[in-house]
C-alpha cells in the first residue's frame, strides 16, 4: 500500500511539472518573466473593460422582479415591434442594395472609382453630425426635403416626424443611407477577390450577363453574404444613435428601440437597473446570431 501512494503522489508530481512546463510554453528564466511583465496589462485591461462590465451588467438586470415591471410597460411591448420590424426591413434592404451596388463599381474606368468615393461620402460623416442634420431636414414645416418638394413641384411634403410610421421610415432611410456605402465597400472587394479566370472559364463556355452573375457571383459571396447579415443584425440590435437623433423615440415615444428604450429608463427615468433589464431581453435574439456567426466563421475559414 505504501508503494501504491508513493507510485500516485510522484504521478501527481509528474502531471504538476507537465501542466507547469505547457504554462510556461517552453519559456524558462527571464524569458518567463518577461512573457508575464507583457501579458499582465493585457490581462488587466481585459477584466476591466471587457469581464467587469459584463458581469455587472448582467448582475444589475438579474432581479427578477424588474421583468415583470418592464413587461407591463405598454411602450415595451411597442418597442419590440419597432426593433423586429426595424431589424427585418432595415437588415434585408441594406445588405442587398449594397451587394447590387457594388455590381455598379466593380466596372472599370475612372469614372467608376469618382462615383464610389462620392458614394463613400456619408458613412465617412461621423454619425452625430449626419443624423441631426438629416432631423432638421425631415421637420416638417421648414426642412430642407419639404421646401425643395414646395419650390419644385409646389408639394406640401408630409410630415415626417409627426406620426409613427413616417417617423419610424424616416430613421430606417436615415440608416441606410449612411451604412450602405460602408456595405457597399465591402461586397467590392469580396468581388474583386473573385479569381477572374473562373469569370474567364465561363466565358469561354458561354456564360455571361446574368448566367455569370448567378452562376459564379452569387455562390462565391454566397457566405459573405451571410456574415455580413449577421453582423448588421447584431449592430442594429445596439443601434442608439440612428433613431435617438432623428427622431428621438417620438412622436409621443412611439418608435423607441430596445437600445433607446434602456437608455430612456436608465437615465430619463432614473431606474438603471430597468434600463439594463430592457436591453438584455434582446439576449434571446443576440446569442444564437452570435453562435451562428461564430460557426460560419470557423466553417468558412478565409473563403469568400
Amino acid at each position: 500500500m505504501a508503494s501504491v501512494s508513493v507510485l500516485e503522489a510522484g504521478r501527481g508530481a509528474q502531471a504538476r511539472r507537465s501542466f507547469l512546463r505547457a504554462l510556461r510554453g517552453g519559456l524558462r528564466g527571464s524569458e518567463y518573466t518577461w512573457a508575464l511583465a507583457f501579458l499582465v496589462p493585457y490581462v488587466g485591461v481585459f477584466f476591466a473593460f471587457v469581464v467587469y462590465p459584463v458581469v455587472y451588467g448582467f448582475w444589475m438586470g438579474s432581479k427578477a422582479s424588474l421583468y415583470p415591471e418592464l413587461f407591463s410597460d405598454p411602450i415595451y411591448k411597442k418597442t419590440v415591434i419597432n426593433t423586429l420590424l426595424y431589424l427585418a426591413i432595415d437588415v434585408n434592404l441594406e445588405i442587398f442594395l449594397a451587394f447590387i451596388l457594388s455590381g455598379f463599381f466593380i466596372r472599370r474606368g475612372w469614372w467608376s472609382k469618382f462615383v464610389l468615393l462620392i458614394w463613400v461620402l456619408p458613412w465617412a460623416i461621423p454619425e452625430m453630425p449626419a443624423y441631426i442634420s438629416i432631423h432638421w431636414m425631415f421637420n416638417g414645416d421648414y426642412g430642407l426635403i419639404n421646401n425643395v418638394l414646395w419650390k419644385l413641384f409646389h408639394i406640401n411634403g408630409p410630415e415626417w416626424l409627426d406620426t409613427r410610421w413616417m417617423a419610424f421610415f424616416s430613421i430606417v432611410i436615415s440608416h441606410l443611407w449612411h451604412w450602405v456605402p460602408f456595405w457597399t465597400v465591402i461586397f467590392l472587394a469580396g468581388r474583386m477577390a473573385i479569381p477572374t479566370e473562373i469569370y474567364e472559364a465561363a466565358a469561354v463556355d458561354g456564360a455571361t450577363g446574368m448566367r455569370r452573375f448567378a452562376l459564379i457571383t452569387v455562390p462565391m459571396l454566397a457566405n459573405l453574404y451571410l456574415v455580413a447579415t449577421l453582423l448588421l443584425t447584431i449592430f442594429l440590435l445596439g443601434d442608439f444613435n440612428t433613431p435617438y437623433f432623428i427622431t428621438g423615440g417620438g412622436p409621443a415615444m412611439s418608435t423607441y428601440v430596445l437600445a433607446t428604450l434602456g437608455i430612456r429608463d436608465a437615465f430619463s427615468l432614473a431606474e438603471p437597473r430597468l434600463g439594463v433589464a430592457a436591453v438584455l431581453t434582446a439576449l434571446p435574439l443576440v446569442i444564437p446570431l452570435v453562435v451562428i456567426l461564430m460557426r460560419k466563421l470557423k466553417t468558412a475559414q478565409v473563403q469568400l
